[in-house]
């Protein structure tokens, strides 16, 4: 069971080999990089690309480790006990299964993404260590002891807005997406669109690359908005002689593709000023 990339995901060498060395180790890969660089899409691909089903466990501010193994409700019992229900006898019928005991009782291998776990608390990635290392855990309510089947292929993402504790990084194969260079965006673009003019693409991302390097950028556009960018360049059929700025319009075609707040787009606006003021 090898991971090779797809048709539809450029994966770099480095990556390959980051993730084939997680399903050899049997480890949790964990994928840091900027918002909007691939890591939720790896996930994905992954299991495309090695024919496996994926569940997908997307983690919230609120989301508690807990729920990633099982939830009782005893809410729901207590309220079926004052009304007679028969169910009521049996706890199984008030535990929901989180996306873990999924993982653990599914009869074939499969992919489980453990998506943005910097989002939550700091506790949250330390209340799985055991589960996640030995791959069980224990039912309160029921006592029985739920153990996966089939190890499956664990892949964690994290936009390191949060330091994850060193106890959990240990258990971990790590690998920090680094952003795309010039020449392997190019194959991204060449990926989601083929045929596409080789100017336009190099005007396209002169300008992107120029506007990311731009001292005081709050929000760097990611692969994401270029490419969301480059479609819309496409919609509007311009050409790369259209795409040319100036000093008096700083601001790039259809830039809110890729600028996402207001001071941003002031940043750009003071520049094309600065600019006339120099002439």
């Amino acid at each position: 069971m090898k991971f090779e990339g797809t048709k539809q995901y450029v994966s770099t060498d480095d990556l390959t080999v980051a993730v084939n060395a997680a399903i050899a180790l049997e480890r949790p890969l964990l994928v840091k990089g900027e918002p909007g660089t691939g890591k939720t899409e790896l996930a994905l691909q992954v299991a495309k690309a090695l024919d496996l089903p994926i569940l997908e466990w997307n983690i919230k501010s609120t989301t508690k480790a807990q729920q990633g193994l099982y939830e009782y409700d005893a809410v729901s019992r207590l309220r079926d006990s004052q009304l007679g229900e028969e169910k009521v006898h049996d706890v199984a019928n008030y535990i929901k299964k989180g996306k873990l005991w999924q993982a653990f009782e599914a009869e074939e291998r499969l992919v489980l993404l453990i998506d943005e776990i910097d989002k939550a608390d700091i506790e949250f990635p330390n209340d799985l260590l055991q589960e996640l290392d030995k791959m069980e855990f224990h039912v309160y309510e029921t006592g029985e002891t739920i153990k996966a089947k089939m190890r499956p292929i664990v892949i964690i993402t994290s936009n390191n807005e949060k330091e994850l504790p060193d106890a959990f990084l240990r258990r971990c194969f790590f690998h920090y997406i680094r952003f795309p260079e010039t020449e392997t965006m190019k194959q991204i673009v060449d990926v989601h669109f083929p045929g596409i003019k080789p100017t336009l693409v190099a005007e396209a991302l002169t300008q992107f690359y120029d506007i990311r390097e731009t001292p005081g950028l709050k929000k760097k556009p990611s692969t994401s908005e270029v490419l969301d960018w480059l479609k819309l360049l496409l919609v509007e059929d311009l050409e790369p002689e259209d795409m040319k700025r100036d000093g008096k319009d700083a601001l790039p075609k259809l830039h809110g593709a890729l600028l996402k707040n207001e001071q941003d787009v002031h940043l750009f606006e003071r520049l094309a000023f600065m600019a006339r003021g120099n002439r």
